[in-house]
């Protein structure tokens, strides 16, 4: 009887010791594989967050797959989720979710943080959360809730005599301001945006209009209406009258990141993602972030990626210990410091960690100010392709004015198919 006694024991304890999906992930173990891409700076600000996640949970590995780029990432995740062995944790923005989720792939994870001891849903900004709720329920944890902002030339501002952006400065403020500084110095152009619609989404909200008829199940794009027309036309102008952006030929030769980091343009509409690389490039002028201009109201759109479990995964409890460490204030501060993120964790989101003054670029707290005006696209599995069927129309508009009479029909053409293929997916599922 002792015998069998022991027996039983053993074989239990070695239960243990593997992880399973049952157990306290304070005792997990085992492999854990997580797919993510980015530049150099925050790969490495992911390696450093790995290293002290392994030198507190020492019974983990955490084997970190580096995709080429997002399309990369996406391919290969389609791959394995095809053939059955697809990564444990993977980290994806929220525009590229929907395909996934829809698939039924991913393991929600609502139930794992309500156990928490680590943090609870209300320590997290609720503009990133609700991006990643899928039929009510929270699916993956937002990591960052950045937005887009103007990066700016303070060297080049001051020495065309033009005033810094001020927190409510307007469309045409910004506008004035690129004339100014091309005035000032012709061999540069002084504004860089791409003609995309994430780009152009934040002016629809900020002048009163919206960028679909239904947030959660859209069937088609409200370009159609006078506030939706006239922020669309004051973005085309940028080109096609105020002249203040690079051509097509030039942004070909020298893409805008890098123009900016060269000294000849004079503001650059990006989110925090590019932080780091300008941190890296930028040795001979001083620059900083400004918040969007305003139309009637401020507007802001949602940057966020979120770490997510996969169904398939074999070791999820080592997968939840990863995901908690990162997610929690030890994790986040260690990529908070790589540049990349505007942390969707609120404690270190207002620390010094992101807020560093000392720190590129000086104003950060701008990506909080815009917190309460963020909004993000909707959540449907065919948003990729979406983009991908519209953006050569905004492209061909604002570079080349072509198009632009009959561009809403046009865009309905190619977006009102892709908006229904995906409400039938969503009945599919229901």
């Amino acid at each position: 009887m002792r015998r069998a006694l022991l027996l039983v024991v053993a074989i239990l304890a070695v239960g243990v010791g593997c992880g399973g999906d049952d157990g306290d992930a304070g005792q997990a173990s085992g492999d854990v594989s997580f797919m993510v891409f980015g530049d150099p700076d925050e790969i490495q600000g992911f390696k450093n967050m790995i290293a002290a996640y392994e030198n507190e949970h020492p019974d983990v590995n955490v084997d970190m797959i580096e995709a080429a780029d997002r399309d990369d990432l996406i391919a290969r995740l389609s791959t394995s989720f095809a053939g059955g062995t697809p990564p444990d944790l993977f980290l994806l923005n929220y525009r590229y979710l929907g395909q996934f989720v829809s698939k039924d792939v991913l393991e929600p994870i609502e139930d794992r943080v309500d156990d928490s001891d680590v943090f609870q849903e209300d320590d997290f900004y609720e503009e990133a959360m609700d991006a990643f709720r899928f039929d009510g329920k929270l699916t993956c944890l937002p990591q960052n809730i950045s937005s887009l902002v103007v990066y700016y030339n303070k060297d080049m501002f001051e020495k065309a005599g033009v005033a810094p952006p001020e927190a409510d400065w307007k469309w045409a403020d910004m506008v004035a301001a690129a004339k100014k500084l091309q005035a000032a110095d012709p061999k540069i152009d002084g504004l860089g945006v791409e003609p995309a619609i994430i780009r152009l989404a934040p002016f629809i909200w900020s002048n009163g209009g919206e960028l679909v008829d239904d947030d959660q199940s859209p069937s088609n794009f409200e370009f159609d209406t006078s506030e939706a027309q006239n922020a669309m036309a004051d973005f085309f102008e940028l080109n096609l009258v105020d002249e203040v952006i690079p051509s097509e030929e030039e942004i070909e030769s020298e893409d805008l990141e890098t123009r900016f980091i060269n000294g000849r343009l004079g503001m650059l509409m990006e989110s925090r993602r590019v932080t780091p690389t300008l941190r890296a490039g930028i040795k001979d002028f001083d620059w900083d972030v400004a918040p969007l201009p305003q139309h009637k109201q401020p507007g802001s759109i949602l940057h966020a990626d979120a770490y997510c479990m996969t169904q398939a995964s074999e070791n999820k409890d080592a997968a939840w210990s990863f995901m908690e460490y990162a997610m929690g204030p030890e994790g986040a501060e260690i990529v908070a410091k790589s540049g990349r993120t505007v942390p969707s964790l609120k404690s270190v989101a207002e620390s010094p960690a992101f807020l560093d003054p000392t720190a590129k670029p000086a104003n950060s707290q701008v990506w909080l100010d815009a917190i309460p005006a963020i909004r993000n696209v909707p959540p449907v599995s065919t948003w990729p392709e979406i983009e991908d069927a519209v953006e050569p129309m905004l492209e061909e508009a604002l570079y080349t004015g072509e198009g632009l009479e009959g561009l809403v029909d046009e865009i309905r053409k190619v977006s009102d198919p892709l908006f229904a293929k995906a409400q039938e997916e969503q009945e599919e599922e229901g």
